[in-house]
């Protein structure tokens, strides 16, 4: 019986105030798919970091004639220059830190360099003595980049040590700064889903008000009486947010999977999986979202 009249009354209430209902989905909708977008957005972040940095070389450029460097004071490298600082590489100090090393010389350098701009003016502009020669090194760890640099910046016959993550930090800075602002306009909108909550709480309560004191005076427990208030806001919410998990597993779906990924299909990206690992954390954002907010509200504006 209990149970029924709950039921009822959360109908009621519904029907009652069916437009505030609705404007509270869209704006949980709204406010949990900045959440989400943020989250799926980091997640991208890191799965391309993870992809890029895992590709990431360290180049020894070696000196040639008229390097600067203090290393190459005594001109172009020499070969005995070039095996010592092989041995060094695979010697025990770096051996822990290098997955891989290898001679590129200054022709292999210019082949490469002709097949990655081959389509552009400046290939017919650039020989191969321009092009130093240089080992290429693999990390383990793509972050223990210091060692080698510090190991090697003052070896003889090594001119330059270049690390091509800084190339790659700056792009995952900006899209760092985008997760940060999508998250902040989140925030804004969560805020303001949860006054619009606590608005239409109030309201039903006001206009349910003679319902509830009738309960009152008949001895109904407080869980009864405010049980119905906060089961619609929490439906509420919970609508808007299984709506916003379900924007965002299209849109990784049918967006990223089946176009991105295609267009790009050098770059690693999330997919439709990742946004059903979002979707249940919204949800439960929204249920203690709208169940907070409803709580809290009809202890101040409805007495029992």
């Amino acid at each position: 019986m209990r149970a029924a009249f709950i039921l009822g009354e959360i109908g009621h209430g519904l029907r009652r105030n069916l437009t505030m209902v609705i404007s509270i989905v869209l704006v949980t909708f709204v406010s949990l798919t900045f959440v989400g977008a943020a989250a799926l957005l980091q997640m991208q972040i890191n799965q391309m970091k993870g992809y890029w940095y895992d590709k990431v070389e360290i180049s020894l450029f070696l000196c040639q004639e008229g390097s600067v460097s203090p290393s190459c004071s005594s001109g172009a490298v020499t070969e005995q220059q070039r095996e010592a600082i092989a041995a060094q590489l695979q010697s025990p100090t770096f051996a822990p830190y290098v997955a891989s090393a290898h001679y590129e010389s200054s022709d292999e350098a210019f082949t490469h360099f002709r097949e990655q701009f081959e389509n552009s003016p400046i290939v017919d502009t650039v020989t191969a003595d321009q092009l130093p020669s240089s080992f290429r090194i693999q990390l383990k760890d793509p972050t223990t980049f210091d060692v080698i640099r510090e190991g090697f910046s003052s070896t003889p016959g090594v001119d330059t040590v270049n690390d091509q993550r800084e190339l790659l930090d700056p792009l995952f800075s900006k899209l760092n700064q985008a997760s940060v602002f999508a998250l902040v306009t989140a925030g804004i909108m969560i805020v303001c889903a949860v006054l619009l909550i606590a608005t239409t709480i109030r309201l039903s309560a006001f206009s349910r008000r003679r319902e509830t004191g009738i309960m009152r005076l008949v001895g109904a427990p407080t869980s009864v009486i405010q049980l119905p208030f906060v089961l619609e806001g929490i439906i509420a919410a919970t609508v808007g947010a299984v709506l916003a998990s379900a924007a965002l597993w299209a849109f990784t779906r049918f967006y990223v999977e089946d176009y991105l990924s295609r267009e790009s299909q050098d770059l690693a990206f999330i997919s439709a999986g990742d946004a059903l690992i979002v979707a249940p954390a919204l949800i439960l954002l929204g249920v203690v979202l709208a169940g907070a907010s409803s709580v809290l509200t009809l202890r101040r504006y409805l007495k029992v």
